[in-house]
């Protein structure tokens, strides 16, 4: 239950997707003056080193993020809006030049929340939410933020809805257990009960599981079901048969090569900015990170 770390898998093609998004709906919902709450479910330790021995093993950043930026500089290309400002966003943790920290969801979330703004943070690892606590200490961010030692799926439901009725819910836990599947439907199926009106971001990996394929098509019945919008973006940087969970998410022992070729992320209530945005901004991590011929990406959204 517990072999997922993160830690692993910091930087890789995946975070890329699902930061650059991350950030996108964060800075919309900042537009309105109005507070709003982000509940990340599967918080992780928060901050991650890219030159640890995890990461070092597993060199699943140089597939990722080292990857955007050696292709970017190159062939000169300038990174658009989203990725610009993803990129923005881990230099401001990285002032020296080198990328050698990677924030995770819960950081990235917090940079861009006002006096106004919650974040609500679930981690039931016991050593990842050591470090969470430890982390968010370093922030002195007082009641504006709260850690869980407890199952996000669960702990979800006393927090919905916020009491601003607006928020964000991230949800991205390491599917290293087939229940997870059933676990993001059943949540999502409840979340939308008590809040209806929240986004609600998930995040999945693409692998040959019938349970990964159903993701998106359940997800979007449970959209159109409450007459809400949806989008569903998908990135995948090469080609490779997947094996089972673990064989493309690792375990703290013993993570294994080639790793993750895609990944989703499936969005309700998403802003109406982001389709246009992701049509952009999808092609180029193709292009700067696609290492063959089955490099590509999908975009689909509706009601």
């Amino acid at each position: 239950m517990f072999s997922y770390r993160h830690a692993y898998h910091a930087g890789n093609h995946a975070d890329v997707l699902k930061h650059t998004i991350l950030i996108s709906i964060v800075q919309y919902m900042a537009q309105k003056e109005v507070g709003f709450t982000v509940v990340d479910t599967h918080a992780g330790a928060g901050i991650y080193r890219l030159d640890s021995d995890a990461a070092e093993l597993s060199k699943e950043a140089d597939e990722g993020l080292r990857q955007l930026l050696k292709s970017a500089a190159a062939k000169g290309t300038e990174l658009e809006e989203m990725l610009g400002e993803y990129i923005q966003e881990l230099e401001r943790f990285n002032p020296s030049g080198s990328l050698k920290i990677y924030p995770g969801s819960p950081m990235i979330a917090h940079d861009y929340l006002r006096r106004q703004d919650k974040l609500k943070l679930f981690e039931l690892h016991p050593t990842d939410s050591r470090m969470l606590e430890k982390h968010i200490e370093q922030l002195r961010a007082g009641r504006q933020i709260n850690c869980y030692k407890e199952d996000g799926f669960e702990g979800l439901k006393k927090l919905l809805p916020p009491p601003t009725r607006r928020g964000l819910v991230l949800m991205d836990p390491s599917y290293e257990m087939k229940s997870d599947y059933a676990r993001v439907i059943g949540c999502i199926q409840d979340g939308l009960r008590r809040f209806v009106t929240g986004t609600f971001m998930i995040w999945y990996p693409v692998i040959a599981r019938p349970e990964a394929h159903d993701l998106p098509r359940r997800l979007k019945a449970l959209a159109q079901e409450v007459g809400k919008p949806w989008l569903h973006a998908t990135l995948r940087i090469k080609s490779g048969q997947m094996g089972s969970q673990l064989d493309v998410l690792g375990t703290n022992n013993s993570p294994k090569r080639p790793g993750l070729a895609a990944s989703g992320v499936f969005i309700i209530n998403q802003p109406h900015t982001l389709k246009d945005q992701l049509k952009v901004s999808l092609p180029q991590m193709v292009d700067l990170m696609g290492q063959d011929a089955l490099a590509g990406f999908t975009l689909e959204s509706g009601v």
